[in-house]
This record gives C-alpha cells, structure tokens and sequence, in this order.
C-alpha cells in the first residue's frame, strides 16, 4: 500500500520494472562471498541485485547478470544487451523497509539504494532459471548493512603524494596499513599506473593487487569497479601499453575467489599482437596464484611459444610453467637455448632475462 501525506507519495511497494509484480525483499546467497551484493526473482523471470550505497550500479549489474546466469561468468560475459537480456534500474530502494521512497529521506535515514533488474529471453532462462531459483531457496534474510565506519578522531590521512612515495621506495607493507582503513588508496595507485616511470606503474600494479585484497574483504563492490574501469582502459589501445593489464592481473591473482569471472575478458584481447606479451604477463600472474582458474585455456596459449615476439615467448613461457603444463614439455625444452632478452618484473624490481632462462624455469615447475 502506498504512504502518501497531502497527496504526496512517500513510499511505495517495490515493483518489477517488467512486469509489475510486487518483489521480495532480496536476500544474501549462501553460495556466494561475504560482502557481495543481496539478489532477489521476479516470478516473470527477472532477477535483481541490490546495491545499498546506489554508488556501485556497475558492480549492480554485474552481480544481477552474473546471477541470471546461474554464476556462469563465461556466459555472463559473452551476452549482449537487448539481444539476449534486458535491464532497468530502480532507484531510492530501502533494504530495512522493503519500500521505494521517491523522496530519498524516509523515518529520519537517507535511502539511496538501488535495484538492478536483469531479465535474460527465454531460451537463456530455460537453461539458468533452475539454478537462480535453487540459489534463492538456499538464501539467508537480508542483513542491512550500518554503511561505513566514520575515522576515528585523530587517525591519520595520506596525501596522494605520500602513496606515490611508499610506491617509489617499494613500502608494500605500510601500504596494505593504509588500504585496512581507507579504499581511497585504490584511486591514487590507480593514477600511478599511468607513470612515465615504468618502474613505478610495475610497483604500483603490485600494490594495487594487494591492497585490493584487503579491501575486497568488506567492500568488494569498490574493486570490481575498479577492475571495470581498468578492462575499458585497455580496451583502449593506446592505454594498454600502461599498467592497467598488470593491474588486472595482480587485483585478480590477489583475490581470486571474488575476480576470477574476469579472466574470460583478457582472452578477447590476445588477438592483439602489441598487446598480448602483457596480456599473457598478467594470466601468468593470476596463474602464478591459482593455476586451476587458467588452466582450462591452456591451449589459447600454447601457439605463443612459438611467436615471433620474444616477449610473446617468454611471457607464454612464464605462464605455461605456471599452469605447470607437461604437455608444452618439448616446445620448451627447445626454447632453453633461445638467447632473446626482454626486461621482466619480479620483487620490485626490473630484471633482464633471456627467453631461455624462461623456459628452463618454466621447464622446473612442470
């Protein structure tokens, strides 16, 4: 029923944006990670996804899209909209209260949540609709969140020039501190990648890896935006040959539980030959950290240890034995005397290696 005072609206329930059914309050899945954003169904087949904070609507989507799909991320990103789905956004949502307030105040609390609606065309939803709804039966009552914790009084706050000097002198561990009390660090890593300095854009894609870990913990939503923002970046050529591939690497290797349904974006980019050696360098760092989440696209990368390019190679190299891949055994064993140089990260530091002395410890680890 609708609250209205001298004919203004003030609240009303909440409807499908496509069918006009009322909705359930949206619940947290059991199946997923803490801190993920609550789902909810439509019995018209659509799903949402509730963003508290309405900050986060590109995390919203694809946390509703993912879920239409069944949790099928290689689905997911292989989807086009209006072709195989529709979406709609519902705005001045109010978890505790299951009400849309128009007006954005409601009982002395500001409401500015949001649901994403997704709705995938039938012959989609006759695959993936079992499960969502499995998913749904499984699920716990929403718990609403308090909203972020105020600083403390006389707690410390850093300058973008102080993050850029942890990041020059290599201070990873006082800039996982500053990550535990403030998710703004990820915007000034961020614009580090951008450095002339190609020392400093490696170290700060490091640092974004593991700073995006431990925020990831409590707001996960704040570092798939940024994982967003970073995969548009490098859909730009000319921002590919930046750090936002290694960065996407080290935030997916950091994470991997939370980020892994990104991995089937960076193979769309291989077919990119200037940029496919940093490409294969960041699956071999997510790989480096969880083989079994790379190692089903083995066979994409076999061909590259073949490639002209001897970064190509060498980076191939390195992810392969990371995949600890005995079948590419022969093709490295005849890469070990292979005397081309490229330049390598490790540890902080740039170093020049051969693509033999690649192959020859990639040939260790399988």
């Amino acid at each position: 029923m609708k609250k209205q005072i001298y004919g203004k609206e003030i609240t009303r329930p909440p409807e499908c944006p496509f069918c006009g059914l009322y909705i359930e309050k949206p619940a947290e899945l059991t199946t997923r990670r803490m801190g993920e954003m609550p789902v909810g169904s439509c019995p018209c087949g659509a799903v949402y996804a509730y963003d508290v904070t309405g900050r986060n609507l590109g995390s919203a989507f694809i946390e509703a899209l993912v879920f239409a799909c069944d949790m099928d991320w290689d689905l997911a990103w292989n989807l086009f909209p209006g072709e195989d789905y529709l979406e709609q956004l519902v705005e001045h949502y109010d978890g505790e209260s299951n009400l849309i307030v128009p007006a954005g105040f409601y009982e002395g609390r500001k409401v500015p949540g949001a649901l994403y609606f997704i709705r995938m065309h039938k012959d989609i939803q006759e695959v993936t609709r079992t499960g969502v709804e499995k998913k749904l039966q499984k699920a716990v009552p929403l718990t609403v969140s308090k909203g972020p914790s105020l600083q403390l009084p006389g707690s410390k706050r850093y300058s973008r020039g102080d993050i850029e000097t942890l990041v020059d002198e290599y201070r990873i561990g006082e800039l996982l501190t500053i990550a535990e009390q403030d998710k703004r660090i990820l915007r000034d890593l961020q614009k580090l990648l951008y450095s002339a300095d190609g020392l400093i854009r490696s170290r700060a894609a490091e640092a974004l890896g593991k700073t995006s870990s431990v925020i990831a913990k409590s707001e996960p939503g704040a570092v798939s935006k940024l994982l967003q923002t970073l995969i548009n970046a490098v859909s730009d050529t000319a921002a590919s040959s930046w750090g936002a591939l290694d960065a996407i690497g080290e935030i997916i290797a950091g994470s991997p539980d939370f980020f892994a349904g990104y991995l089937p974006t960076l193979y769309q980019f291989l077919e990119d030959a200037s940029a496919r050696p940093k490409i294969l360098r960041a699956l071999g760092i997510t790989a480096g950290a969880r083989p079994d989440l790379v190692r089903k696209a083995l066979y994409r990368f076999i061909p590259y240890l073949n490639d002209p390019d001897p970064e190509t190679r060498g980076y191939a190299a390195l992810l392969t034995g990371n995949l600890h891949a005995a079948e590419t055994g022969d093709l490295l064993s005849q890469l070990k005397n292979d005397t081309a140089e490229l330049t390598i990260y490790s540890d902080g530091e740039f170093k020049n290696v051969t693509v033999g002395q690649l192959a020859a410890e990639a040939l260790k680890m399988i």
